[in-house]
């Protein structure tokens, strides 16, 4: 009897021993939860890595109900490193998973950017016809050449995966696009051109763009150039993208060319640039005169749009970041967000044609109700609300006033302030004093301004979204957009609304909503 007493004893002592370390382990679990994408000016609704350097988005495609969004990245630093693509999934492009790396560097280079394309019909002979090959087409950057001061080290290789992305196996022709000594000769976008049953890559050559047609996504001819005397040249041309939209409300189709340009943009460093004309399959031509921007703000660079989407939208995401400070900001665990992805439309108001991009309806799901109030001001009056969750929340309404002021403020004396000024027909952000500026010397020094002449009589939507170290502002939905990353030392929990104009200011359907988080 004795010593089945003891053996119960010890039977008891290895059960309570079990419970503590299950609790243990989940104490540990919910720690790890709580601590997970909450660090300072982490972003609560916007892609980011997980940990360490990210730059451009690459290979965007949508593939068996998966958007997959790979990206330029780097896993020892927070600083620009050799580059590999990082690799994310979703299937709403607003909750992510992050997978593996999908491409690492090998002897012929650092993977630098490019796109990705389902191969349906098996041109490439990498896949089958009931499992068609994902085919991943990018710049090989080799370090030892540029070191050498050679001017060819830059090349195109291609990989392939049979298995959705989760694994990739190199082509053992690469690279299949030699340089014959372009110092700048990167970032292939590849689509399927169904009139020539043919594919097209359009790659950039420092201050041009060059157009490729190929049978097998292997073996490449050069067939069209453009750019070299159109479009803004303050710095080396990167990241194009050519596609076909339908002119909202008619039957027309035109072909849009994204260029990104660093520096050059309109409000310093990078930016991204587009064109409006045709094209023949083998060469891009457009009659546009002035430069074009999809996003005046200094944040959206090296964007490009997903590739076999359900019913050809555009879907576009870009790099929430400018190379004048990225290597600067104020982030400890990683470094760089995404944008929301956006969908473009084109549209003809006058005699031009318009770029629009405006956020997926996907992000309308994340949204709490939160309040709901008239404005009516008075000239020279204001309106003060109170809200905790600036940082993450959005303000929307529509309005037919053309002068006003609106200021997001924290405790901490630091504002964020958007202004339209319909006298200098400007909008103007101004992140001077919204928090931390000083990691870099021409961050916050100046007020970034977009041109918004010819605004409607009628009224029209102004649409904000701040995440936790980032603005968004789509004016017109989407007809005019600023994008800029801004990083308060505190939450902004008011908005001052001022009336600038001599006239009534009044805000229909004006409301604030957190926006919940996706991690």
């Amino acid at each position: 009897m004795k010593q089945v007493k003891l053996g119960l004893f010890f039977i008891l002592i290895a059960l309570q021993a079990c419970k503590n370390k299950v609790e243990e382990q989940k104490a540990i679990l919910d720690t790890a939860k709580k601590d997970y994408y909450t660090e300072p000016y982490r972003p609560q609704f916007h892609f980011s890595p997980k940990e360490m350097w990210m730059n451009d988005p690459n290979g965007l495609v949508y593939h068996q109900g998966v958007y997959h969004l790979f990206y330029q990245y780097y896993p020892d630093d927070i600083v620009w490193g050799p580059m590999h693509w990082g690799h994310a999934v979703s299937t709403d492009l607003v909750h992510w998973k992050h997978k593996p790396i999908a491409l690492y560097p090998d002897e012929l280079g650092y993977i630098f950017s490019g796109s990705a394309v389902v191969d349906e019909n098996n041109t490439s002979g990498f896949g089958s016809e009931n499992n068609p090959a994902l085919v991943a087409i990018f710049t090989y950057h080799d370090m030892k050449g540029e070191k050498a001061e050679r001017d060819d080290f830059q090349t195109q290789g291609i990989a392939y995966s049979l298995d959705n992305g989760d694994n990739w196996t190199k082509f053992k022709g690469n690279p299949i696009l030699e340089n014959e000594g372009i110092r700048d000769f990167r970032d292939p976008k590849v689509m399927w051109y169904e009139p020539l049953q043919s594919w097209v890559m359009t790659l950039v050559a420092g201050d041009h763009a060059k157009f490729y047609t190929s049978k097998n996504l292997k073996d490449w001819e050069l067939t069209g150039e453009f750019g070299k005397d159109q479009g803004a040249h303050g710095g080396v041309w990167e990241c194009p993208d050519l596609f076909q939209l339908q002119v909202d409300g008619t039957d027309e189709k035109k072909w849009v060319l994204l260029i990104s340009i660093n520096p050059g943009a309109p409000n310093g460093g990078s930016g991204t640039q587009y064109f409006i004309g045709d094209f023949d399959g083998k060469a891009f031509t457009s009659d546009q005169k002035e430069s074009r921007w999809i996003d005046w703000g200094t944040d959206n660079y090296a964007g490009i749009t997903y590739n076999n989407v359900p019913y050809d939208e555009r879907i576009f995401i870009g790099w929430m970041s400018n190379w004048a400070y990225a290597r600067d900001t104020p982030t400890k665990k990683w470094r760089s967000a995404m944008t929301v992805p956006r969908k473009l439309s084109l549209q003809k108001i006058g005699d031009s044609y318009s770029l629009i991009n405006y956020p997926t309806n996907s992000l309308e799901n994340l949204g709490e109700a939160g309040i709901r109030k008239p404005i009516r001001l008075e000239t020279a009056e204001k309106d003060n609300i109170a809200f905790d969750h600036f940082n993450q929340a959005e303000v929307q309404f529509t309005t037919t006033a053309k002068d006003f002021k609106l200021a997001f403020k924290n405790d901490g004396n630091e504002q964020l302030v958007l202004t339209m000024d319909s006298e200098k027909g400007v909008f103007l952000l101004d992140r001077t004093q919204s928090g931390k500026t000083d990691f870099q010397e021409n961050f916050g020094d100046t007020v970034q301004e977009m041109p918004i002449a010819h605004l409607p009589q009628e009224a029209f939507e102004v649409r904000i979204l701040l995440d936790h170290s980032s603005i968004e502002v789509f004016i017109i939905k989407g007809q005019h957009v600023m994008t800029a990353q801004v990083f308060p030392s505190e939450f902004y929990t008011s908005l001052d609304i001022e009336n600038t104009s001599e006239e009534v200011l009044e805000f229909r359907n004006f409301e604030i909503n957190r926006v919940k988080g996706v991690w």
